[in-house]
């Protein structure tokens, strides 16, 4: 298990526009489809890597808790199906989270959006500027610390009281993007 870090771009990007399946539903989402006035939380994930699977319950948590707050949550995948099938739209097809969970085939959205590693984590404020890129919280496999998002809840919480998240962020640690060859 390769430990890979997020590449901790520049506070204050712009969210790099999308248009990607929605291996569920079928139906194509972009990025003009999520309106919340707050912001846009937008996860790199994936079903195979170790990282994930291990805050998983805490994303969906976070779904729930921060549902009708003014952040809408997406989430892609962009990992190459060829070399690791786990990650496929059919199995992704299986996942029944509650947001959209996206299949980025071509990689471009990734590349687009500089993600390293899943889970990598982008929260734009409601005018779609970076404003939190960092972990979700000090827990890893292993590490005996409870999955709780603090990190990630903290920025949320600082924008829906219209504040700006700290600048102190830690980077999110997972496996590396399965890029193509």
């Amino acid at each position: 298990m390769a430990l890979t870090p997020s590449n901790m771009v520049d506070l204050g990007s712009t969210a790099p526009d999308f248009k990607l399946p929605a291996p569920r539903t079928g139906e194509q989402v972009a990025l003009s489809d999520f309106t919340g006035d707050k912001g846009l939380l937008v996860m790199f994930i994936c079903n195979h890597c170790p990282f994930v699977k291990h805050v998983e319950p805490g994303l969906i948590q976070l779904a729930k808790d921060y549902a009708g707050k003014g952040i809408d949550i997406v989430a892609i995948s962009a990992n190459d199906a060829t070399s690791h099938p786990d990650d496929a739209p059919e199995k992704m097809a299986q996942k029944n989270y509650p947001f959209p969970y996206l299949y980025d085939e071509s990689q471009a959205v990734a590349r687009a959006y500089e993600a390293a590693c899943t889970p990598d984590f982008f929260l734009f404020d409601g005018e779609r500027k970076l404003v939190y890129r960092g972990q979700f919280d000090d827990s890893r496999p292993g590490n005996d610390v409870p999955v709780t998002g603090a990190d990630l809840r903290a920025a949320m919480d600082a924008l829906i009281a219209g504040d700006k998240p700290t600048g102190d962020q830690k980077p999110s640690i997972g496996c590396n993007i399965k890029w193509r060859s």
